[in-house]
């Protein structure tokens, strides 16, 4: 009976060392094999690069490899749905980013294969890209009161262009048009490039343009710039007001990037690298080598981000539903 009583206490002894020395075993051993980085879009993009300047990073600052694998195709799905599939133990990340992580959901709703909410953990945002409402240099109208007044008057006559149905460019130019009640016919293109050439060419008026591709046709004056998306003015088109400061309370529309793990990753693994990322973001070396990008450089704690993709995910859903948008 002693015996038995004995090995019962043993037991539970074990069990609880066990349980309070986690924290501690995974902090001495995590990580001890390479970190993959999936990013659900092609090499070369600026995903996949600004993947490749964290992996550097972090790889150096930790002394274990992180590997960025590609994994494109469907808009960003294929690579989602298989980091959503991956073991929650902090060694597979997925670099989301808002077609992924809030536009795709508010397109497809049940019949995405992976859910952004309940299948990640958000770990940290990283970027934002801001774009600009952006007209060919033929249109009068140079502000957005104007250009507001111009889609009203002449409503349905001026076309704006996107890089397909269900784009950003798309959804954002409809966010536009239900915020002021203006009227634009839209365009769609197969990618950004044939439609920018499009708003060159004078094929469409009008056309939300990330401010990188915009910026040298702004410069030699073939497009106006009539408001940046941001929340404040960008630092590579000083003169160009927000959207909110040209009088429209708000509006916001930017492409954000953040690290999600799959969920069930444990929490101190996501805290850790959380606070090793942040590390990186906040190095000046770090975030110069995307001001020229015009990229925004951000950082934030896992329950920000969190709040950050559910916030994202009602607008683009009511966006959606207003606009009568079907993927194709």
């Amino acid at each position: 009976m002693r015996s038995s009583f004995l090995r019962f206490v043993a037991a539970v002894s074990t069990a609880l060392f066990g349980m309070f020395a986690v924290p501690a075993a995974w902090g001495q051993g995590f990580p001890n094999s390479p970190i993959r980085i999936i990013v659900p879009a092609a090499a070369a993009g600026f995903t996949d690069v600004l993947a490749r300047f964290v992996s550097q990073a972090l790889s150096a600052n930790i002394g274990q490899a992180v590997i960025v694998e590609n994994k494109p195709g469907a808009n960003g799905i294929i690579g989602v749905e298989y980091a959503a599939k991956s073991p929650p133990n902090g060694y597979t990340l997925l670099l989301g980013y808002t077609a992924t992580m809030a536009i795709n959901p508010a397109l497809f709703g049940n019949k995405l294969p992976y859910d952004p909410v309940k299948d990640f953990a958000p770990i940290v945002m990283v970027a934002s890209i801001p774009f600009v409402l952006a007209t060919h240099s033929s249109v009068p109208a140079k502000t957005i009161k104007e250009i507001v007044a111009l889609g009203k008057s002449k409503s349905g006559q001026l076309n704006y262009g996107s890089a397909g149905v269900g784009s950003f460019g798309h959804l954002s130019m409809e966010l536009f048009k239900t915020s002021t009640g203006s009227d634009f016919t839209h365009v769609p293109y197969k990618g950004n490039g044939p439609a920018f050439a499009a708003l060159l060419a004078n094929e469409v008026q009008v056309m939300m343009v990330d401010v990188p591709s915009a910026l040298p046709s702004i410069k030699n004056g073939r497009l106006h710039a009539i408001a940046v998306t941001s929340s404040k003015r960008n630092p590579l088109l000083p003169d160009v007001p927000t959207i909110v400061e040209a009088g429209l309370t708000g509006f916001e529309s930017n492409v954000v990037f953040g690290f999600v793990a799959p969920a069930g990753t444990p929490k101190d693994i996501i805290r850790w690298l959380n606070a090793e990322m942040v590390k990186i973001l906040k190095d000046p070396a770090f975030t110069q080598r995307f001001h020229t990008m015009s990229t925004e450089i951000l950082y934030s704690t896992p329950e920000e981000y969190g709040e950050h993709i559910k916030a994202e995910i009602a607008k683009w859903t009511k966006v959606v539903k207003t606009s009568g948008i079907k993927p194709e």
